[in-house]
């Protein structure tokens, strides 16, 4: 299975988008497509067997639209004034045609050459020709109105074809009666109407599209965070380059008030980089040799040369705008409410329309009244407010998302977060900085304190639990050398082992002694230092303890507040650590957690999690992304945090790039807002529609309710404007 993203031109509206999805969803070898309207793209799964690019740009073809290739970059294109002046010109044929078309019933002056009663000739052919303009305009909304028909996925389009050729071609027969004249009868002219309809279509298709480019803001930010050129060094000559000419191991150059060009890593000078518009936070962030810096960071105060780590696709940036966009294109199930009533209501509205014209003309209604209403049921019952109502909601809070720190990997997360009723944390890294640092060594050995921190130093640097860093650090701190370690192997839940001087070397808690059957003859020690608050490592050479170390970690400042706005929320809080239970509880009782889980291993997280949701809870899991992957795995929602710079090594669904935690509050609050939006707009769709069909039909003439063509296209408009408008709304959530 392959997946590719591609961009696509010529989408213009829900119906245009829900189209191509069925089509390319109908196609051998293509496992699942997605189209999303507003970033303009498809993301395909297909056979590599059976499909390949070309294929799949065939099949878009063959529903009417263009595909551009892979895509690469969000565009929000600027409406040009070549387009702006096209609109305005319409604006004013549009005006012409109503002023001719009906001048004369309202008694406006109208000039001789163009009244119906003294030049009908003139009338009707000035009429003809100013239609024949708005079909060229929208032709492409023929187009693919046909092309869907065609295709059995008939849409909005389709309705509006059927719709607007259906009152041409009926006025063109009656223009060819008058100018033969064998009719006088100009009331059976409506070239006007589908000229309006085609215009208020237009209209609303170009306010929609400025409104969705607004919710494009976001993201585009990401894409213009990293420069366009950079200088890199070689063989100690600089040289300008374009960001695409820089390879990995390359040697970039940055200089104070610059950015980051790529990811990489120091080998030479130190400095303060700007990581705000990744992590949130504001503080430039001290970097030096061997540290890691992130593409689009800026540098505040110095010299650095860095090697080229991560190019292109590959980098930070990259990978957290492809993930919005995959976010983006998934879709939440009460989208399928929608998507379920748009296939079964489009066919109905076409056999509702055909079944009240044969009942009008039965009932003894004129064909030229029938007619009106058959085209008047059609535009007005198009479901393009209805199309609109999810996608767009998702997009512009994927959005705000992104700019609050949160990576929503699909858009399912939205509607389960506002769902949530457990958080469970992981403690190390998570309600913790694990910013760790040695407080305690008891050494049981005839061997120096440094020579023991050697030792578990050397073994410390290959593991990737976030104690490690506690080691490493203070291994910095002393200048003490590293060991070579041979078989070095991570014990998931235990510790780590290996070889250091043909000797075996084991570290980890009081349950690694158990597990190689090592006596532990050292237990009052190890109260001693988890009553302080430490974690506890043993040290273990040859089978026998050699050492006992106390490490301690500070909790994070918003954890007491984020545990406090939970509980208000009525969410459950559960903290899960592998931890002693007495260190556990230490740390849970200065946040305010009252369940505690302690001394478990990772799989027994991941079956505490099962537990929960058999309990039917429905399950957060905040963890470091690592030891902790089976249980973000199994949760309703896995939460990283500590991932914003190896987004794609990890399995949660929603990574908190700011580190912060108090973005969980603002993910449960978006996701809320969000859902009740697309609630609010798929019931004013759905009424719109449900009250707008019996109209149409003429069942409320008797009270003098009654709409034609032209009315139906602006409501119809209307209906739409108001979805969008309502969704914009979800920018200006407030997170607490």
């Amino acid at each position: 299975m392959k997946k590719i993203i591609l961009a696509v031109d010529g989408m213009t509206c829900s119906a245009c988008s829900n189209g191509l999805e069925k089509y390319l969803n109908k196609q051998n070898g293509v496992i699942n497509a997605s189209v999303n309207l507003v970033m303009a793209n498809v993301i395909v799964e297909y056979d590599e067997k059976v499909l390949n690019q070309d294929k799949i740009e065939k099949f878009i073809d063959e529903a009417g639209f263009k595909s551009l290739g892979e895509f690469k970059e969000i565009k929000i294109e600027n409406k040009s004034k070549k387009e702006k002046i096209k609109f305005i010109i319409f604006t004013f044929l549009a005006i012409l045609l109503m002023y001719i078309s009906m001048g004369h019933m309202i008694n406006l002056p109208t000039p001789p050459y163009l009244n119906p009663k003294t030049n009908i000739e003139n009338y009707v052919i000035s009429l003809f020709i100013l239609t024949i303009c708005f079909i060229i305009y929208g032709f492409d909304i023929l187009k693919n109105g046909y092309k869907n028909l065609i295709h059995k996925t008939p849409n909005m389009d389709t309705l509006v074809s059927i719709g607007v050729l259906t009152s041409f071609l009926y006025s063109l027969y009656n223009m060819i009666l008058i100018l033969s004249h064998n009719s006088n009868d100009v009331m059976n002219l409506y070239f006007e109407s589908s000229a309006i309809i085609i215009y208020f279509i237009k209209l609303g298709r170009y306010i929609d599209g400025l409104s969705k480019d607004k919710t494009k803001d976001a993201i585009k930010k990401l894409v213009k965070i990293t420069p366009n050129n950079a200088v890199i060094k070689i063989n100690g000559k600089l040289k300008e380059a374009t960001i695409d000419e820089i390879k990995k191991g390359d040697i970039v150059v940055s200089k104070s008030g610059e950015k980051i060009a790529v990811d990489g890593k120091i080998v030479f000078g130190e400095t303060h980089l700007d990581e705000s518009f990744i992590t949130g936070e504001s503080k430039p962030v001290s970097k030096k040799i061997g540290d890691d810096v992130i593409a689009g960071s800026l540098n505040y105060d110095g010299y650095i040369e860095y090697e080229a780590v991560k190019i292109g696709k590959e980098s930070t940036i990259s990978e957290i705008v492809r993930l919005v966009l995959e976010a983006t294109n998934s879709k939440p199930k009460i989208s399928l409410i929608a998507d379920k009533v748009a296939s079964y209501f489009v066919p109905s509205v076409i056999l509702i329309s055909i079944i009240t014209f044969i009942v009008y003309l039965i009932l003894g209604f004129s064909f030229k009244e029938s007619i009106i209403t058959f085209v008047t049921i059609l535009v007005v019952a198009c479901p393009c407010s209805l199309g609109l109502a999810t996608p767009l909601a998702i997009v512009v809070s994927e959005g705000l998302c992104a700019t609050n720190g949160i990576l929503v990997k699909k858009s399912e997360v939205l509607e389960v977060a506002s769902k949530i009723n457990t958080v469970v944390f992981d403690k190390t890294g998570t309600l913790t900085y694990g910013k760790l640092k040695v407080e305690n060594i008891i050494n049981y050995s005839s061997i120096s304190n440094d020579d023991l921190m050697q030792i578990v130093g050397s073994m410390e640097v290959k593991s990737t639990h976030p104690i490690s860093r506690a080691f490493t650090t203070y291994m910095e701190d002393k200048n003490i050398s590293y060991l070579d370690v041979d078989n070095f192997k991570n014990i998931s839940g235990y510790g780590i082992s290996g070889m250091i001087n043909n000797e075996e070397i084991i570290l980890g808690n009081s349950k690694i002694l158990k597990k190689y059957n090592i006596k532990n003859k050292y237990i009052s020690d190890e109260e001693k230092l988890v009553n302080l608050g430490n974690s506890i490592i043993y040290v273990v050479k040859n089978k026998n303890i050699i050492g006992l170390i106390g490490v301690n970690d500070i909790i994070r400042n918003e954890s007491k507040e984020v545990i406090k706005a939970l509980k208000n929320m009525n969410v459950d809080v559960v903290m899960l650590t592998g931890d002693n239970s007495k260190t556990a509880q230490i740390i849970s009782n200065s946040i305010g957690i009252n369940d505690v889980v302690s001394d478990v291993l990772p799989k027994e997280k991941n079956e505490i999690i099962k537990r929960l949701k058999k309990d039917n809870k429905i399950v957060m899991m905040c963890g470091d992304g690592i030891n902790d992957s089976p249980a973000l795995a199994s949760s309703d929602i896995g939460v990283s945090i500590n991932s914003g710079t190896d987004i794609a090594m990890n399995s949660a669904d929603v990574i908190l790039i700011n580190n912060d935690l108090r973005s969980i509050i603002k993910l449960l609050n978006i996701s809320k807002k969000t859902i009740k939006n697309i609630k609010q707009n798929l019931f004013w769709a759905f009424l719109y529609n449900i009250l707008m069909i019996p109209i149409a039909i003429g069942l409320f003439k008797n009270f003098g309710i009654s709409i034609n063509p032209m009315l139906a296209s602006l409501a119809m408009v209307l209906s739409s404007i108001t979805v969008v408008l309502n969704t914009l709304r979800i920018k200006h959530i407030k997170e607490r």
